[in-house]
Parts: structure tokens; sequence; C-alpha cells
């Protein structure tokens, strides 16, 4: 990936880093599914006024919305479900070991469903270290509550990374359909928003719930404008240009930048197992990248490809 798409990685991860904050938040009055919903229904809303704001215009043919709702359903629908549902039942410190094999399962998915995105063994590699540098920073005693009567809530988790992966693959369409990022993100989350309501009115009644506060409807702001909204303005704009493998890598970063805005906004400690896998991730991202062990293995003198030297 180039310095750009590099950048924008790291800033989903902070957006989506900053999603647990305003979880934790809104989950002290509001069910998660009424948190998902009204999460995914909020950024549809700003997503569409973002579209007209910008003098675009959303798609209209049937073809289209079929891959909205297609998205939809991968991306948002059965990943929110699995994982709310897993981590109800599971420690959340598993739940994101297990939720950061998102890119292990994007490197196979998109080795057996692209051509242009195979494995390699730097690929393969990177991904295997990076996932390592998960584990030590939250804690390889999160693994001890592993299998046991617990294996159908870890399987859940398990299950919304793959669909993480599969909807990866599935939007690269977007941009050979010529649809917009912002148009893409807005398509999502309204087909999203369709259909998680009927679900959520169903399960949760919601009016029957007790009217939250003004720091949940803060934290719904937030989620739903900074970590919805944007963020899949920023997903789609790394999909279409650096691909699904590359753009999994986020699930990495995730925890680096919850871990990096609880000691900066919140004043937490950083210990010396987050820095150890902070590098373990580092380490996995280069070797995903490539072009530091291009460098190393180049002869002293040689001039990069390219450079027009003789």
């Amino acid at each position: 990936m180039r310095a750009a798409e590099w950048a924008l990685l790291i800033a989903l991860s902070l957006l989506w880093g900053g999603s647990f904050f305003f979880t934790g938040l809104a989950v002290r009055e509001l069910p998660p599914l009424t948190i998902v919903t009204l999460r995914v229904a909020l950024a549809a809303l700003l997503l569409q006024l973002a579209v007209l704001a910008t003098g675009g215009r959303m798609p209209r043919d049937l073809a289209t919305w079929r891959a909205f709702l297609g998205m939809g359903f991968l991306n948002n629908v059965v990943p929110f479900c699995l994982i709310v549902w897993g981590q109800t039942r599971i420690a959340s410190g598993l739940a994101s070991i297990l939720n950061a094999t998102t890119p292990l399962f994007a490197v196979l998915v998109a080795h057996l469903l692209t051509r242009d995105e195979k494995m390699t063994g730097g690929r393969l590699a990177g991904v295997l270290v990076g996932f390592a540098g998960v584990v030590v920073m939250i804690g390889p005693a999160a693994l001890s509550g592993l299998g046991g009567d617990a294996i159908l809530p870890e399987l859940a988790v398990l299950g919304g990374a793959l669909s993480y992966s599969l909807a990866g693959i599935f939007g690269r369409r977007f941009k050979a359909m010529g649809v917009a990022p912002i148009a893409s993100a807005a398509g999502q989350v309204t087909a999203a928003a369709a259909l998680l309501l009927p679900i959520m009115l169903l399960v949760d009644r919601p009016w029957t719930l007790a009217p939250p506060g003004a720091a949940t409807w803060g934290a719904i702001g937030g989620i739903a404008s900074l970590s919805t909204a944007l963020a899949y303005v920023l997903y789609f704009r790394i999909l279409a240009s650096a691909g699904a493998t590359n753009l999994m890598l986020v699930t990495f970063l995730i925890p680096v930048s919850a871990i990096l805005l609880g000691s900066v906004a919140l004043g937490e400690r950083l210990r010396p197992e987050h820095l150890l896998g902070m590098a373990l991730i580092g380490a996995g991202l280069a070797a995903i990248d490539g072009r530091l062990f291009r460098l190393a293995r180049r002869p002293r003198g040689a001039a990069p490809a390219g450079s027009g030297r003789s």
C-alpha cells in the first residue's frame, strides 16, 4: 500500500477503536441490538444527507441495491449480531482475539475467490505475526477460557470475523460498478438498517425501554457519525484502492488504537505487554507490506526499481 492508504487505514482503526468507548457508554441504558440498529440507521441518514450535500446521487437500479443488501448483510447484520451475541457470553478479551482472526480469514478467502490477491509467504507470515501481537497485547490468559461450554459463542465471533472477510471480497464490486465510496457507504448502512430494524423491534421491543439520558444519546451520535458514517467512507476508499486483504489489517490496529486512546483520554497505563504486542503487530504489518524486507535484501549501493539509474 501507498503512504496515503496506510494513513487512511490508521484513521479507520482510530474511528473503530473509538467505538468501544461509545458502546461502553451506551450499553449502560440500551440493549446491544438497539444500539446497533440506531448506529446504522442514524449513519444512513447522515450519509444520505452527505451524498445530497456533495451534489451526488444514490444509484436507483435494482442490481446496485441488491449489492447494497448483500454488503449490509455480510458487513453489518451478520457480524454485528453474531459478535454482540458472542460477547454477552464470553470475555471481551477473548472476543477481541477471536475477532482478530479476520485478516487470516481474509488472506484465505481472497486467495480462493480472487485472481489478484493471492496468498504469499510474506503476507501469511505477517498475518500470523500480527495475530500473535494481538494475543500478547490483550493477554494470553484470555485464551484460557477457549472451548468447553463457551464453544457456541466463540464460533459466533469467529463467524462474524469470517463474514467481515467475505464482505471485503463482496464489496470490491462497487468500484467496478462505478459507485463512489460515499454512495457505497450510504447504500450499505441504509440496507443494513432496513434489515436490522424488524429484528430489533421483535427482540428488544424498544417501546418498553426507559428513555436513555443525554450521555447515551451522545454516545449513539458519536458511534453513528464517526465510527460508522465517516468510517465506512474510509472503508470503501481503502477497499477500492488497496484491496480486501489489506483493508482487513485494520483489525490488528483497532486494539492498538483502543489502548492508545485509553492511555491518552482516560489516563490508563501502558503495560510492557502492550508495547510488545504493538511491536509484533508493527512487524507483521511490515512483513505484509514487504518494502522494508526488499530494502534489506537489496545489494548495498543498488538503486530502487524504476529510479532511472543504470
